[in-house]
């Protein structure tokens, strides 16, 4: 009896698998709370919410004094508007050019618009209607149909004038302004491709992208989004390509938008992403046009808001964030192997910590005897439990790779290196660490850094120590547990209808030809097949 007893498990056993057992449960009944209060409250908000009636717009009356009243009234309180009154010696009459300071061209406005206005323009030049007919030798002209709304395009850019005898106001386009120049990627950068990067100026992006290539299905759609202050937003898509369907949908929720300024397209990242309770980005970044280009070409959509530099593409899978854009211009085996390699130091930088406290923490014997050995003698006169241990290293490595961000860059590198080094020795000598610990987060540091997107290696940082919590309590069971759960949250995660695990959940064999390595490109014929794009095949 007594060695039958001998081989019945410790109740602690049976606690674990309990617990084991009742948390992916209560996990998943609290998911479907929070989102259904999410989904409530949004609606009740929603339903509260009222439109405030719009404001009557004012027509020009042709008066020239009582309008030049209204718009000096309305936009020149600014300090940034300017005014310039000026005589049309051929008309008999007075015009008034209205612009802000820094955002024109000056050249244009004196040499092409006011030279001309004044000792040019004769009462023909009015005559016809703004269009391909006007005798206005301006490259973008068009009608302001209202007093608000030509004072608001002043204001957004535009040159304003107002013409003493001709009852409507015209627009001009001549921007200007202080722009960097085109420089190659911060976040993405490559020892083979194209050393080109996205600007702040949105038709300097626009552009960039048709110079990827000669061909005219590339569309781009341009709104303006942002309720106080507007900004302009393009969206991109192969017209012969993209599947009309996910088109519909990216259109209906950028007009769901509700947000007074959009400062980055971060801030559109969140608004239309389908779960803002995932760690997981669902929208890819990018400040690459030949990575966009791609994706375009594959069937996806992209998204450039002007004022930033990095352009958003949708939907987005999981195995696009381990990708990088080197993989496809080196040669077919080397670029399959760095490709696993990234796969592999994902897997690492975010297990690696949890793997360590569950081994030393509950399972010393599934390690090898001399490495269990070498590993209890470096630890000898550690204070510490491997939890804790663990935190005071990654809590410090993270404070690192922060403050290394956000020095100058002549600071920041080397103070990460020195720093790390510092630390790392200091707390080995100190005994509050055991060395195989630093080799242990070193090598998960390392590993992070591999992720080419700067936004997915965030989100292994943050679920690593939930990890290393779920081992410390469970061991292995909560490090398997975890790593279930992380599983089951991406199997069910989407990104504008896609499944973020596809190919490998659904499973589709013909689209592995680009997940874990890389076919030869001959062998690459056809479009991913879970965006139903309307040409399936990348060669007639």
């Amino acid at each position: 009896m007594s060695s039958i007893i001998a081989y019945i498990p410790d109740w602690t056993v049976f606690g674990q698998a309990l617990i084991a057992f009742l948390v992916p449960i209560l996990a998943s009944v609290s998911l479907k709370k929070i989102y259904a209060f999410a989904g409530n409250g949004s609606r009740r908000a929603s339903s509260k919410k009222q439109k405030a009636p719009a404001p009557a717009a004012t027509p020009f009356s042709g008066d020239f004094e009582a309008d030049l009243r209204f718009l000096q009234k309305a936009v020149c309180q600014n300090s940034d508007m300017r005014t310039r009154e000026f005589p049309l010696a051929k008309m008999g009459a007075r015009g008034v050019l209205f612009f802000v300071d820094g955002m024109q061209n000056d050249r244009l406005l004196n040499m092409n618009i006011l030279e001309f206005l004044m000792f040019e323009a004769t009462e023909k030049t009015f005559a016809y209607p703004v269009g391909s007919d006007s005798l206005l030798p301006f490259r973008s002209l068009c009608d302001a149909p209202d007093m608000e709304s030509f004072g608001r395009s002043v204001l957004f850019g535009h040159a304003g004038l107002l013409i003493e005898g001709l009852p409507r106001g015209l627009l001009i386009e001549c921007p200007d302004g202080a722009n960097r120049a085109i420089m190659e990627p911060v976040s993405e950068m490559l020892l083979r491709g194209p050393r080109l990067g996205f600007s702040e100026v949105i038709s300097v992006n626009t552009s960039m992208l048709r110079r990827q290539g000669f061909g005219d299905q590339l569309e781009m759609k341009s709104c303006r989004v942002g309720t106080r202050l507007k900004k302009d937003l393009v969206i991109a898509y192969m017209k012969d390509i993209v599947n009309p369907e996910l088109l519909a949908e990216v259109e209906a929720r950028i007009s769901k938008m509700d947000a007074d300024f959009l400062a980055e397209s971060g801030y559109v990242e969140q608004l239309i992403e389908d779960n803002s309770f995932s760690l997981f980005q669902q929208v890819q970044n990018t400040e690459r046009p030949d990575r966009v280009i791609n994706a375009l070409l594959e069937g996806r959509i992209a998204l450039l808001l002007d004022g930033t530099p990095f352009a958003l593409i949708v939907p987005a899978t999981f195995s696009m964030l381990l990708q990088s854009p080197e993989d496809y211009y080196e040669r077919w085996l080397p670029g399959s192997l760095l490709r696993m390699l990234r796969f592999i130091a994902a897997f690492v930088a975010l297990m690696a910590p949890a793997l360590y406290i569950s081994f030393i923490s509950f399972h010393p014997g599934l390690i090898p005897t001399e490495l269990a050995l070498s590993i209890i003698e470096t630890r000898q006169g550690v204070p510490f439990p491997s939890l804790i241990e663990v935190l005071i290293l990654e809590i410090s490595i993270e404070i690192l790779r922060e403050a290394g961000i956000r020095l100058p860059k002549p600071i920041g590198p080397a103070m990460g290196i020195v720093g790390g080094l510092i630390i790392g020795d200091a707390a080995v000598q100190a005994g509050i660490v055991s060395p195989f610990l630093v080799i242990v987060v070193a090598v998960t540091a390392i590993s992070s850094f591999s992720i080419p997107t700067y936004s997915a290696g965030i989100t292994l940082r943050v679920l690593r120590f939930a990890g290393m919590l779920f081992a410390a309590f469970l061991g292995m069971f909560g490090t398997i547990l975890f790593f279930l759960l992380l599983c089951s949250h991406l199997t069910k995660l989407k990104s504008f209808g896609v499944p973020y695990l596809t190919p490998v959940s659904p499973f589709r064999m013909e689209d592995w030809k680009d997940l874990f390595f890389r076919a030869p490109l001959k062998l690459m014929k056809r479009r991913p097949g879970m965006l139903k794009t309307k040409n399936s095949k990348r060669k007639q």
